[in-house]
């Protein structure tokens, strides 16, 4: 497979969000937010943008607190955590202010049940002015409205919205090493719409073709592909309920 990142329409409309927030007129917030079901390519986004364009990349977990938060984000800045909270926040403004930095938090879903810790990214950007990206599942948009001044600044709002035809059309022909016919390529999008899935697939057909020496994957294996996820599906359920 190859080792390409695929522009679907959820990318772009990612970067034309970053493009905003990052020339956007004075007075202007500069904070947005990605929401979405799993599986259809926000990591694998926010990984390729911030490794680009040297951003700080915090994850949250479940357990996350302010000051855990504001600790993750030192670490991406390579400075040593000093213990005190309020120096923490004091180093992590100093460094942003003396150089810029994009700050994109993925799984916020986890930080909005703590105003504190939610709230400390408001400030972080009312002091720097720097652009910060909350990452979430599809109901991040919804609990981060129960913040009204962190969502009054979200100038910028990307849904990542299932897969069109042309998108799966897109990553089969840009990831896939051996060729498959159109009706193949239909066949996946009138199957599948999680990244990961498309992906299983695209691996699936090309160890098929290399062990029967084919050089290219009709309609036909996807549908046996396809049956034997299900297949596979099915027994893993099955096994979990015993």
């Amino acid at each position: 497979m190859k080792k390409v990142f695929v522009k679907t329409n959820n990318v772009k409309r990612f970067i034309t969000m970053m493009n905003n927030l990052q020339n956007r007129a004075e007075g202007v917030p500069g904070m947005g937010l990605v929401y979405g079901e799993p599986g259809l390519g926000k990591t694998q986004t926010i990984n390729w943008w911030a490794f680009k364009n040297n951003a700080i990349l915090v994850r949250c977990t479940q357990l996350m607190t302010a000051r855990w938060l504001l600790n993750e984000i030192m670490d991406e800045m390579g400075e040593v955590n000093c213990g005190r909270l309020a120096d923490c926040f004091k180093i992590i403004i100093r460094n942003l202010l003396t150089e810029p930095q994009v700050i994109i938090v993925d799984e916020v879903d986890y930080l909005a049940i703590d105003s504190r810790a939610i709230e400390t990214l408001r400030d972080i950007h009312d002091k720097t002015n720097v652009p910060i990206i909350l990452v979430g599942m599809s109901n991040a948009k919804s609990r981060i409205k129960r913040f009204k001044h962190l969502y009054d600044r979200l100038s910028e709002i990307v849904q990542f919205k299932p897969f069109s035809k042309s998108d799966i059309a897109g990553i089969v022909k840009e990831l896939s090493e051996i060729e498959m016919t159109e009706c193949a390529i239909k066949c996946i999008c009138a199957n599948v719409n999680r990244f990961r899935q498309i992906v299983k697939i695209i691996n699936k057909a090309e160890c098929y073709a290399k062990a029967n020496g084919l050089n290219s994957i009709d309609e036909i294996i996807i549908k046996e592909i396809l049956n034997d996820e299900a297949t596979d599906k099915e027994t893993v359920q099955t096994t979990e309920q015993v």
